[in-house]
């Protein structure tokens, strides 16, 4: 049977690029000090999806969106014939250009909801400066990404559906086989590229690579903070020196103000202990704790423990939000001779006491 050239190079390496980014965001999207890694081949699959759409425009036979046979009438009767054809598309089918159409929009939708999100949420990447604005609202931006990838995930399932059923069916057409050698069972004219598309495919399936590695390895507004390392020491060194004493020194935000206001008020009996002060000391702590309250912080932290508090709670690991976000954590850890305690937060959070609890930055210690 006479074979044709139907998916170049390119159009290969978009596609295959794209299933392993995509498959990494999924594996990694529950983990959160996977969250740099995530956000990382986000960034590589925005590129990917900008290529795709230049390349619907500039690009060869086949892949350019004009080829595709986008008509409702033509993608029912195509299902409808599935086991008698009346003709075979070298290129994308009907059904498949809408699905093909439809991943494409959905995962850029998907990668610009995941840069918000990230910015408002986490106060990183390029759009870090929303975080300020919109950090009250944090839970709707990662409701909407995840409303875009879950639809992603639904469009590739009918994607690779179509592909099985086509290759039980027509397995002589060689479909799936063509996105790795180009060639399909069919006689079309082949696809070739001018010096413009070789350019172009090259510029950018090269920043697909390096974009995710930069991301992940350099210091760059693609996963950069807003949020700087607070020396406490110079802030209030008091606080600093009478507080980071006998425990960790607890970042103001873990707590509403309400809540210091009543651990200041009874030092005599601290969690078992006397941690009494002078009298001027203690309102010059309690003044600072009030003031950095975790109603005056846009930290992702301090958002959902105020949230989520009860009136009466003063012991951050009586919060509802640490609660949750410890309840996977083995027990023994906090038993362990490196934790020894729940409220030992620095055993894990090697940056808490900096006034930062950043998910790349947490180190369980094994047991």
């Amino acid at each position: 049977m006479l074979k044709s050239y139907i998916w170049p190079l390119p159009t290969r390496i978009f596609h295959w690029l794209l299933v392993l980014y995509i498959a990494i965001a999924f594996l990694s999207a529950d983990i959160e000090w996977l969250l740099p890694l995530h956000s990382a081949v986000g960034y590589g699959v925005g590129v990917l999806i900008l290529f795709r759409i230049v390349w619907g425009f500039i690009g060869p036979i086949y892949s350019r969106f004009s080829d595709w046979p986008l008509s409702i009438k033509e993608a029912i009767e195509f299902t409808l014939s599935l086991l008698y054809p009346q003709k075979h598309y070298p290129g994308h089918n009907p059904a498949a250009s809408f699905v093909m159409l439809g991943i494409i929009i959905v995962a850029l939708l998907s990668v610009l909801t995941g840069v918000l999100t990230y910015g408002i949420q986490e106060g990183r990447g390029v759009l870090a400066f929303l975080h300020s604005s919109y950090f009250k609202e944090m839970e709707v931006f990662e409701e909407v990404h995840e409303f875009f990838t879950t639809l992603l995930f639904a469009l590739i399932a009918v994607h690779i559906t179509g592909v099985i059923v086509d290759t039980i069916l027509h397995k002589e057409i060689r479909t799936l086989r063509s996105m790795i050698d180009g060639y399909k069972n069919i006689q079309a004219q082949d696809a070739k590229l001018n010096a413009l598309q070789k350019v172009v495919a090259t510029l950018f399936l090269t920043a697909a690579l390096l974009v995710p590695i930069v991301a992940l390895t350099l210091d760059t507004p693609l996963q950069r903070s807003i949020h700087e390392p607070i020396e406490y020491e110079e802030e209030l060194s008091l606080f600093s020196q009478e507080c980071g004493a006998c425990h960790t020194l607890y970042p103001p935000f873990l707590l509403p103000s309400s809540s210091w206001k009543k651990i200041m008020a009874n030092l005599e009996n601290h969690f078992g202990d006397d941690a009494s002060l002078e009298e001027d000391e203690k309102k010059t702590i309690e003044s600072f704790l009030v003031r950095h309250g975790a109603e005056h912080s846009t930290k992702e932290a301090a958002v959902y423990i105020l949230k989520s508090i009860k009136s009466d709670t003063i012991a951050i690991t009586k919060t509802p939000f640490w609660q949750k976000k410890h309840a996977t954590i083995d027990k023994k850890i906090f038993t362990s001779k490196k934790v020894r305690s729940k409220a030992n937060c620095k055993a894990c959070h090697t940056d808490i006491e900096k006034g930062l609890i950043e998910d790349r930055n947490i180190r369980l210690p094994k047991v």
